[in-house]
């Protein structure tokens, strides 16, 4: 059977840990040689009024995973306001904190799950922008030849689980659906690019897959017995977020702020022009067909961004809550820390009413 490819993986845990490690140390020493790490704590004051405009000669390091594809399909950009000096194919979100330590990305695309493991590691950040979502984006993947079919076949099983990031929280909820604790299951802590190697080689009985990953392992095991199990687990919050170390500096703030309006003009480039996005994204850069990226679509929202951020922050404190109680990272702590409500609407206020409203059916 011909093996699927992903970046960055391996064949054996080790290997990959440490070639990763070893590769995000040395950025890390690299960019702290050269200029101040994020480090928590530090000067930043995070009260002043957003700047305007942005001074020439600005430049910002983002790792957005489709925001290069989408701002240059749409033409949008060679609008930037500023330069971004790299786009570093960076995603898992323990993989961003360790290159926002080392001042390889100022800027990055995640769920709400990493910012609370940055948290736990003394690395100040702030969310300063949010997407909501009400359905779920992640199937609970079963190895080959697997005997999952419900949520409650789950007990005993071996479940890939990464705390850090948005497939940990969405492995907790799926487990109290079925009524389950940690103690019913065996928790195999990987990273998420290690996930489909894991299943590949029924070192887990399940993983939970996001799109379009989720398509790429079922077009080639489904025969082989793998298949998905169903969960209304949701991960509700996509965010831009960034080192306060990079919004203490006047600079760097006002090409956030600016990007932020971007990335939500871009999020409705995608939904109102599918069959381009669907063409240049799903098809030419994740490798997907054209049925399988409509199929995809078509279980997408309307995308929604809140003018309040009230919502997102109770749901960032339950998830702070099922995390910390599931004993990772330590005692709770109060949501409110992990947001920048300087923020709060600009990414609502870059978009047409309607998408500042939640899909309802």
């Amino acid at each position: 059977m011909r093996k699927l490819i992903e970046p960055r993986r391996s064949t054996r845990r080790t290997r990959l840990i440490r070639r990763v490690g070893s590769a995000l140390f040395v950025v890390s020493i690299a960019a702290c040689a050269t200029s101040a790490c994020a480090t928590s704590g530090g000067s930043s004051d995070l009260s002043k009024p957003l700047p305007a405009g942005v001074p020439p000669g600005t430049s910002l390091k983002i790792s957005a995973t489709d925001m290069q594809v989408a701002l240059t399909s749409s033409g949008q950009i060679g609008r930037l306001p500023f330069t971004v000096s790299d786009w570093p194919n960076v995603s898992a979100g323990p993989d961003v904190i360790q290159a926002f330590k080392g001042g390889a990305v100022e800027l990055a695309s995640n769920a709400g799950i990493p910012s609370i493991q940055a948290h736990a590691q003394g690395l100040d950040t702030r969310i300063v922008a949010v997407l909501w979502r009400s359905t779920p984006n992640y199937g609970l993947a079963t190895a080959p030849g697997s005997a999952v079919h419900t949520l409650q076949d789950l007990r005993g099983k071996k479940i890939a689980f990464s705390p850090g990031q948005a497939q940990g929280g969405v492995v907790l909820r799926s487990l109290q659906q079925a009524g389950l604790g940690t103690k019913d299951v065996t928790l195999v802590r990987l990273n998420s690019p290690q996930f489909l190697t894991a299943l590949q080689g029924k070192q887990v009985d399940v993983a939970p897959l996001a799109e379009p990953s989720l398509t790429k392992y079922l077009a080639q095991y489904r025969s082989a017995g793998a298949t998905t199990v169903q969960s209304d687990a949701v991960d509700a919050l996509s965010v831009l977020w960034a080192p306060t170390s990079v919004l203490g500096d006047d600079e760097k703030l006002a090409a956030v702020t600016q990007f932020v309006k971007f990335w939500a003009r871009a999020k409705v480039w995608e939904w109102e022009n599918q069959d381009r996005w669907i063409a240049d994204y799903y098809v030419r850069n994740q490798g997907v067909s054209e049925s399988d990226g409509r199929r995809i679509m078509a279980t997408t929202e309307r995308p929604y961004f809140p003018e309040s951020w009230d919502g997102s922050i109770d749901w960032e404190q339950k998830t702070i809550d099922l995390i910390t109680g599931s004993g990772a990272f330590g005692k709770s702590f109060d949501a409110h820390q992990l947001f920048d409500r300087r923020f709060e609407k600009i990414a609502a206020q870059a978009v047409a009413p309607q998408y500042r409203t939640e899909a309802q059916g």
